[in-house]
């Protein structure tokens, strides 16, 4: 039999994945990164750094988005707190935010997916850039979307 206890918290996991995917795509797509972040947030290249570009080059860009697309992340749960009846601490809030965080601006470095598809046998995929498609954009979004499912686990648990 299930307690309304866990209801609540199923229905809470429910409504948090479902408002950072929501937040994500705004966040990622819209409103959270500038054109310059974006362009410069994975630099450098590995042949800038063989040429001797210094390998921090790109992590202001990147923590640049990382900042604002946070920021409307924690606007849009706030948003969402403030008219239903979610079970949720400002301590997983902070845990689910810093999981996605690090692991946001993990991978938008992208060598971090270009590493991880070379190793899986996915290295065509990995420059797939035809009809549309773009392999390192697909396989960035999916992890990104998985690091978010962990984040909302920690915002509905802790």
């Amino acid at each position: 039999m299930t307690s309304i206890e866990q209801v609540a918290t199923l229905a809470t996991f429910a409504a948090v994945r479902g408002v950072l995917s929501v937040g994500h795509n705004l966040a990622d797509h819209v409103i959270g990164q500038t054109d310059r972040q974006a362009a410069g947030k994975a630099a450098p290249s590995a042949a800038e750094v063989a040429d001797g570009v210094s390998p921090r080059r790109g992590w202001g860009a990147c923590l640049g988005h990382v900042a604002q697309y946070h920021l409307v992340m924690a606007v849009t749960l706030a948003l969402v707190w403030a008219v239903l009846p979610l079970q949720v601490s400002f301590t997983g809030l902070a845990a689910g935010l810093a999981v996605s965080a690090v692991t946001h601006a993990f991978f938008d470095r992208r060598w971090p997916v270009c590493w991880l598809l070379e190793h899986v046998g996915s290295k065509g995929f990995a420059e797939l850039k035809a009809a549309g498609l773009n392999g390192m954009y697909l396989t960035d979004q999916a992890l990104h979307q998985t690091a978010l499912l962990v984040s909302a686990l920690l915002i509905t648990l802790v």
